[in-house]
Formats: structure tokens, sequence, C-alpha cells
């Protein structure tokens, strides 16, 4: 199970940035690697994530549980985010109109400030804590890292708000999502509810 768990994250990964925005990207590497520039552009992405904070909450720490918070998340992962969004791969009306408003550096921007701000864990339930942490290590670590802070193909769970965690997993298991994935499927379809309440509560009090 686990090398096949393996396997199908690599062939995801493969699909993840099937058409990525490589300039943006590459631009996104040239501004990191600059102190200054970096500096710079979390500034002016703070000045334009105005319009985000009545849904993910100011600095993206969300304030409506439903919601996933961008605080913390790998810079690299939202810039993508973001592209699918303006290319209608992801399906939001909302977030599609305003992020077709953005300039590619306007997204750069943007995409670096979340990631600079620090996102706060929450309370969990101590025994759902234990059980959780054992099922994430079989079945999600090795995409979303031992810490499960993410990386550039893969979201950062940690401190995400544990309804966001539970409807979004069981959404995968159950094939209901707007974003079917096929190995999230395979991850998630041997989970029961209490299962998944374990994961939530897991992850949601990770810092």
């Amino acid at each position: 199970m686990r090398r096949f768990l393996f396997l199908a994250c690599l062939l995801a990964a493969a699909s993840v940035f099937a058409q990525p925005d490589t300039t943006s990207q590459e631009r996104l590497k040239v501004i990191s690697a600059d102190p200054a520039a970096q500096r710079s552009a979390i500034e002016a992405g703070k000045k334009l994530t105005f319009f985000c904070a009545n849904c993910h909450g100011e600095a993206g720490v969300s304030k409506t549980p439903e919601v996933p918070n961008l605080a913390g998340q790998n810079p690299a992962y939202l810039l993508e985010q973001i592209r699918k969004f303006g290319a209608g791969e992801r399906k939001d009306q909302f977030m599609q109109g305003l992020i077709k408003v953005l300039k590619d550096e306007e997204r750069v921007q943007v995409a670096l400030y979340y990631a600079s701000v620090p996102v706060v864990p929450s309370p969990a339930d101590a025994a759902r804590v234990a059980q959780g942490k054992v099922l994430f290590a079989k079945l999600c670590a090795r995409c979303h890292g031992e810490q499960a802070r993410g990386n550039e193909l893969y979201p950062r769970l940690a401190s995400q708000k544990m309804p966001y965690l539970q409807t979004s997993i069981t959404r995968y298991r159950d094939n209901t999502g707007v974003r079917n994935n096929p190995l999230m499927t395979i991850a998630t379809a041997p989970l029961k509810n209490e299962d998944i309440s374990a994961l939530a509560n897991y992850l949601t009090q990770l810092p």
C-alpha cells in the first residue's frame, strides 16, 4: 500500500504543474533570493490583499471555519493556485474574478506576503490527536511532509481550521467536491468519519 501511494504521489506531482506559469515561478525565485526585494514584495502584497480579507481573514488567517488559511503556505504552491483560478482550472466565480485583475508581478507579491505570515494552531481533542498522528504518518506525510507544512506541490495542512479539514477530506473520500484527485481518493478511501475527525484534530493543532 505504501509503495502504491508513493507511485501515485509521483504521478500526481507530475500533473500538479501540468501547465505552470514558469515565468512567474522564476520571478518568485529571483525575488526570494534577494532579501531587500523580498521585503518590498511582501509589503506590496500586503496592500494588495485587502480584498481577500473578507473570506480569508486579516493576514490570511481565516475567521470563517470553512474557508482555508492562506498564511504560512509555500509561496510557489500559492502562486500556482492563483494561476489555476485565473485560468479557470480551479472553479470559483468570485475568486476567478478577483484574480484576473492581478498582474503577474502582483500575483507573486500576494503569494510571498501570505507565505511570510505565521499561522496560529487551534485547540484540539488530545485523545483524537494521537490517533490522527498515526493516520497522517501512514497516509499523508509522504506528500504533505512530516510536519504537514506542504511544499511547492502540496498544500500546508498544519494549523488549518478543523471544519475546513473535515469537509475537504470527506469530499475527497466521497468524490463529492469540485477538486477530485485520484491520489487523494486513494489515500482517503479507507477513512471512517471518526478517522477524518482524528486527522482534523491532529492537523489543526500543528504549528
